[in-house]
């Protein structure tokens, strides 16, 4: 038997409070990067129904990458439910009693999102690696933390890095990043050079939105910490990283960048200091004083 879905926020109250955080905080280019990811997704099933059926008539094997996207509903299905049930069998479940402090701080960012329900949130052996990430599995919303990363939120080093990483990925489920039918939508655009990173660093943009608005103070210590990682976090100058967003420049800047799904760590900085403007999708940031 599941165990019973927490709530944040009386449900109510929740879909009016969502809607509004999400016109507020979302990148304003999201939208249109996501229509634009679709027509291309449309385009590369539309090439693979026909690569499929032209092999059918013509007797012939298909395009193993044209049966492959046909079958992206079921695969991506199963992808996420293995997933989900690694994440239970052998991550640690933040709750009440395991891990109250970072438990709470989830419940703080689902509450102040408008998000009813709060997702299931794991901590998983980080072996090295500094990354957090979001899903989803039917009705299920999960997010799962790399112990290396999740380590900065003890109270001796930095909690509001950590409640800013988890407000992040809290804002990834609010924004609706994590839906099945989303994913399933976007899913052929990885084969389009350019356009499916865009439209997933427009995303991350909006992530650090929604973490930003709960704790901005917490943004610099997320930064270190994947600049730097856990030990020289602390001695990261965020500040500096930031500025050399203006002044890194040439081709492939640009090509390292745009090939990215998550914009590159200089111009993540300089967007959560600068908050007069969004983050840059393809064109570094510009000085203004």
């Amino acid at each position: 038997m599941s165990e019973p879905i927490q709530y944040a926020s009386p449900p109510s109250q929740a879909p009016a409070h969502r809607k509004q955080m999400r016109s507020h905080l979302r990148h304003p280019l999201e939208n249109l990067c996501l229509v634009v990811v679709i027509l291309g997704s449309l385009l590369v099933w539309a090439i693979s129904t026909y690569e499929v059926v032209s092999a059918i008539i013509d007797r012939r094997q298909p395009d193993p990458y044209a049966v492959f996207f046909l079958a992206a509903p079921v695969i991506i299905y199963f992808i996420r439910g293995q997933l989900y049930a690694g994440l239970r069998l052998s991550g640690v479940k933040i709750s009440p009693t395991q891990y109250p402090e970072a438990h709470q701080m989830l419940l703080d960012a689902c509450a102040h999102y408008g998000l009813p329900k709060v997702p299931d949130a794991y901590v998983v052996l980080g072996n090295g690696r500094i990354n957090a990430a979001a899903s989803g599995h039917g009705f299920r919303r999960f997010i799962f933390v790399y112990s290396d990363l999740f380590e900065i939120g003890g109270q001796a080093r930095n909690p509001d890095a950590l409640r800013f990483i988890l407000g992040h990925e809290v804002g990834h489920i609010a924004a609706g990043h994590t839906s099945y039918w989303r994913i399933l939508a976007i899913s052929g655009s990885q084969w389009i050079p350019f356009v499916g990173s865009t439209l997933s660093r427009s995303q991350e943009y909006t992530a650090d939105n929604f973490g930003y608005s709960l704790v901005p103070h917490g943004s610099a210590g997320a930064m270190s910490t994947l600049a730097a990682g856990k030990y020289l976090n602390r001695t990261v100058d965020v500040n500096a990283l930031a500025d050399r967003a203006t002044t890194e420049k040439g081709f492939f800047v640009w090509v390292v960048n745009a090939l990215a799904s998550h914009p590159v760590l200089v111009w993540r900085s300089h967007a959560l200091r600068d908050r007069r403007r969004p983050g840059r999708l393809l064109w570094r940031p510009k000085h203004r004083p």
